[in-house]
């Protein structure tokens, strides 16, 4: 990691740039498989099954059996592990249920919203390097509090054609039964313009590579809604003097782990702090079985040695990181001046792979600096609010004036019409 000791503030802009490859060169190839997937469907979907995850199906989805056989091949220590992350899941996003309140807004005109989830959901699952079944505990949980009526989840099989029994066993404790072997831009053509086998969904959930990232930018701009746009993984550790440097190299190598592209960023107050923590990454590093994975991603992985608080909190919410942890002694001080960031782990006690798992908030998070516009998955995602108005004889009394004027105004005369006839009715003209 390299050291960048006190940067002015203009230096901050290209300081703060992450290490995301250019799209461009993947648009092309993109489409193809999506367009592809939408003339042909499920054969499409198998060639591509074919070429890209080097396995030859029959049917693409996972059948009873072999949900019943994944039962077999994970441990029961694993099982209460996601059992008990499934819990703090539920109970964290069955909290964020939205109350309806009707509204008054004058007299005779009463407006409100209702919370109405999406019919046909898809989530999409890797199974890459790290097949990932806690973001199906992620994705699905909140799908099923919202009360969505269809849900499917997409994966990559492995090379015998068999989905990783762990997000098996994770899609059985939440409850999705819709479960197909397929991976990368065809499944989420797939679920974008349904198959055969495969329905079209309304929204579209998941992380992803960079060609599963480009795809569901693709498809979002005419077919289908996406969480959000996403990129590598990222962390940012605010540190002082009094942090502890083992904490804060586990944080930053539990990210570095990712992926190679996935940046880290240590921004600290505390000059002292610098050597301790570059060598117990060195130290940490050396035991990681995906050691080369994080060493290359620390290699455009930074730390930042600012003056103050006021600094690393001006650094901090410009970098927008998808997670931030503060680990300094007054983190409850530094947290209240968070401005954007998809979610914060405060204090040592408080490592980014509790809120990955088991602490019950979501880890589908906006990266690459979106945080300063997104949030990450919550109970709404999969909602919409639909508004309703009423309005009574005296409403009409209160606005119908104000809204023929403005009808005129603008000139929209059926507008005004409509507004026109029921004052008439109502005798007020």
């Amino acid at each position: 990691m390299e050291v960048y000791k006190y940067p002015s503030e203009k230096e901050w802009t290209q300081l703060l740039r992450r290490p995301v490859k250019d799209a461009a060169d993947l648009n092309d190839t993109v489409a193809e498989v999506l367009g592809e997937v939408r003339r042909r469907g499920d054969a499409a979907v198998r060639e591509y099954e074919e070429r890209f995850d080097k396995v030859r199906l029959g049917s693409l989805a996972v059948s009873q059996e072999e949900m019943e056989e994944a039962e077999t091949l994970v441990s029961e220590e694993l099982k209460q592990a996601l059992e008990l992350a499934h819990r703090n899941i539920h109970t964290f996003h069955a909290a964020q249920r939205f109350e309806e309140k009707r509204c008054q807004v004058t007299d005779g005109v009463t407006c409100w919203q209702k919370s109405i989830p999406i019919e046909r959901v898809g989530l999409y699952i890797p199974g890459g390097t790290a097949p990932l079944f806690s973001t199906v505990l992620m994705l699905a949980t909140p799908a099923r509090i919202a009360g969505c009526k269809e849900i499917v989840l997409c994966t990559p099989p492995n090379r015998e054609g068999k989905v990783h029994p762990a997000i098996l066993v994770s899609a059985r404790i939440v409850g999705i039964s819709r479960i197909f072997k397929i991976g990368g831009v065809q499944a989420i053509g797939a679920m974008a313009y349904g198959t055969e086998s495969v329905p079209k969904v309304y929204k579209i959930f998941g992380p992803g590579n960079q060609y599963v990232m480009c795809a569901k930018q693709q498809v979002s701009l005419h077919d289908v809604a996406i969480d959000m746009p996403a990129g590598p993984s990222e962390v940012e550790v605010l540190a002082d003097a009094e942090s502890n440097p083992a904490f804060v190299a586990s944080d930053l190598l539990s990210q570095a782990e990712h992926g190679i592209d996935s940046q880290v960023l240590l921004v600290t107050s505390s000059e002292s702090l610098i050597p301790k923590v570059q060598e117990e990454v060195e130290k940490q590093l050396a035991q990681l079985p995906r050691k080369e994975i994080a060493a290359a991603a620390l290699e455009h992985s930074k730390i930042i040695l600012l003056h103050d608080d006021d600094e690393m909190m001006r650094l901090t919410n410009r970098y927008a990181p998808e997670h931030l942890i503060i680990e300094t002694r007054n983190y409850r001080e530094l947290a209240e001046r968070v401005v954007n960031a998809g979610s914060v782990f405060l204090g040592s006690l408080t490592p980014e792979s509790a809120g990955d798992y088991a602490s019950g908030t979501n880890h589908t998070l906006p990266t690459n600096g979106y945080a300063v516009a997104y949030n990450g998955v919550n109970l709404d995602s999969y909602c919409r609010k639909v508004t309703f108005q009423e309005i009574t004889p005296e409403g009409i009394r209160s606005i119908g004036p104000a809204v023929a004027l403005m009808a005129a105004g603008e000139q929209l005369d059926a507008h005004r019409n409509a507004m026109l006839l029921r004052m008439k009715k109502q005798g007020l003209i």
